[in-house]
Formats: C-alpha cells, structure tokens, sequence
C-alpha cells in the first residue's frame, strides 16, 4: 500500500502546479484593456504595461500605495536622484561652442504702411540754375515822400541753398498828404530827398522750405529766402525854393532783407518780400538865401546828415533758366 502512495501524490502536484498556470494566463480573444494614456494598440492582447521600461520598481511601487499629495507621473524618466548637482547650461555651451536654435513654427511678421518710410523728393531744384527776377517795389516807412521803384535782380545758385546775385533799381517819387500839412502849417516846406537808382550785389541763403494744401485740392510749395549785400545808390536834394539848385548824393548801402517764394512751375515762382536798404544821406541846409549856400557846392558843403532805413516791399515773377531739372540718383 505504501509503494502506491508516493506516485499519487506527484501527480496531484503537478495537476495543481498546471491548473494554477492556466488561471494566471489571459484568456484567448479578450485582451486586456490598457489604461488611459497608454501607448498600446486598440484591442492588443499584451498587458498595459508590455514594452515599457521601469527604471525605478520601488518607487513606483512606493508611489502607488502613497498618500493623497504625492503626485508622480509613472511616464517620466528620472535622471537622477534629489539633492544631484544641476546642468549648468552656460559652461556647456562654453565647451562646446555651439548656441542652441530654438525649433518651432516659423511665423512672419506682417507688414504695413506705417513700416514704411518714403523720403519725398523736393519739387523744385534751383542748383546751377540761375533765376531772372523782375520786381516792383514801393517804401513803407516815409510818410513825407513815397518812392517807387522797377528793378529786376539775377542770381545764380551754387548749391539748392545758396546763391549769389546783383540787383538794380531806377526809382520814381510822390509827395504824400503829410508833405502838403507840414507845409501850410509852418510856412516852408519839409526838408526831403529823393532817390534815382541803386544797384547791389546780394547773398541768398534758403534755411526753410514746407508746403500748404489749397482747399484740399492742391499743393503749394513754398520757401523763405534770406538776402544779404552791399551796394550803391544815389539821391538828390530836393530844394525848397525852386530858385536854388538841387545837389546829389552818392550813398553806400548795405542791405537785409527776406522773402517767400511760391513755386508755380518748373520754371516760374513769385515771390515777396521786404528789404531794408541802410546808408547815411545828407540833406540840403535849413539856412539857405541868396547870401548862403546859393550854389549847389556850398549847400554840399554845408548839409545836415542823417542815417536812413529805406524800408521797401518788393513783389515780383522769376523766371528760372534752364527751364526744367532732373534728378540723379547716386549709385
């Protein structure tokens, strides 16, 4: 009875040791569901976490049965321990020499109009042109006589702000209401001059130039001009007895002045302005008879002088010459 016994026991063994492999095996056809978030295919008999390499089983483990605030994400590789030295991001880019490019989406910059910057162009060029300026013009700050004047002036330009130039100008007079008053009421007549002509030689600078719209239909460029010079002229006493003869005096006159111009054309502008012309001018004696400073010599001799402004507004059209300009663009 005994030798029966051993072989029995065996296999009731190893019936259990099969038994217990078969229940630990997955069932044909029905694979296990991967969990949410995981990398296995749809419907794959493979457990969840096949082809995934744990790199720390303890930790995970001790991660699972941890308490509420542990939060550890079972996805992420560890590279190292807590309380390990950090990369230092500049001495590994000293060693190695090289920058780091950030990858992403490449976006473009959109453009507008205000990106934009357009230098316009000047309407009028004046440089190696010269300007012919015929101009009326009448004083302004002599109540006893007033003096008209036609002259026309010629200047060249060396640069688009500076030119250089000569005038001349032949005047004519009239007596002003003032000059009549003065008379019938002291009993003589006032002590004037009058002037025949003057000719200069005058520097242009142009420090300013703009534009203006014209009811929003049309723009006008414009400039100011500043003028600078030297000259000459002449006046003539007028005597107040008629009976005596008159003398003429020869006047250095330095002159100032500015003026706008308006561009109409390529080769017509107006322009107007005010020139103050300045000299010292000498006037016929208040003691004259017949017995002292008769001749025109003696009156010369003997004249009272006195420093003038002749301030006068000049007006004219200039005429530009060669007709038309061009453009060139430095390469």
């Amino acid at each position: 009875m005994r030798g029966h016994r051993r072989p029995i026991s065996i296999l009731i063994v190893g019936l259990a040791v099969l038994a217990g492999t078969a229940i630990a095996q997955p069932k044909k056809g029905k694979g296990t569901a991967p969990p949410k978030g995981s990398n296995a295919p749809k419907g794959s008999n493979q457990p969840a976490d096949a082809g995934e390499i744990e790199m720390g089983g303890d930790d995970k483990k001790g991660a699972k049965g941890g308490g509420k605030g542990t939060d550890v994400n079972p996805d992420e590789i560890e590279m190292g321990e807590e309380g390990s030295a950090k990369p230092n991001l500049e001495q590994d880019l000293s060693q190695t020499g090289t920058v780091p490019v950030k990858a992403g989406e490449i976006r473009k910059t959109p453009l507008s109009w205000d990106d934009i910057l357009v230098v316009v162009r000047k309407p009028f060029l004046k440089v190696r042109r010269t300007e012919l300026l015929p101009f009326v013009a009448t004083t302004m700050n002599d109540n006893m006589i007033r003096h008209y004047a036609v002259g026309g002036e010629l200047a060249y330009y060396l640069t688009d702000a500076l030119a250089i130039g000569v005038e001349g100008q032949y005047y004519t007079h009239q007596f002003n209401e003032p000059f009549d008053l003065v008379a019938r009421q002291a009993r003589r007549l006032p002590t004037v001059n009058q002037y025949n002509w003057s000719a200069a030689l005058d520097f242009h600078y142009v420090p300013i130039y703009g534009k203006f719209a014209i009811l929003d239909h049309r723009l006008v460029t414009w400039e100011v001009v500043l003028t600078a010079g030297l000259g000459a002229g002449q006046s003539e006493v007028i005597p107040r007895d008629t009976h005596f003869p008159g003398f003429t005096n020869l006047l250095i006159e330095p002159n100032v002045g500015g003026n706008m111009r308006f561009f109409l054309a390529k080769w017509l502008t107006i322009s107007a302005g005010v020139r103050d012309y300045i000299f010292y001018d000498h006037f016929e004696p208040t003691n004259r008879d017949a017995m002292t400073n008769a001749t025109a010599a003696e009156a010369a001799a003997h004249a009272d002088g006195s420093l003038i402004n002749n301030i006068m507004f000049q007006i004219g059209l200039s005429f530009w010459l060669p007709t038309s300009f061009e453009y060139t663009t430095f390469r």
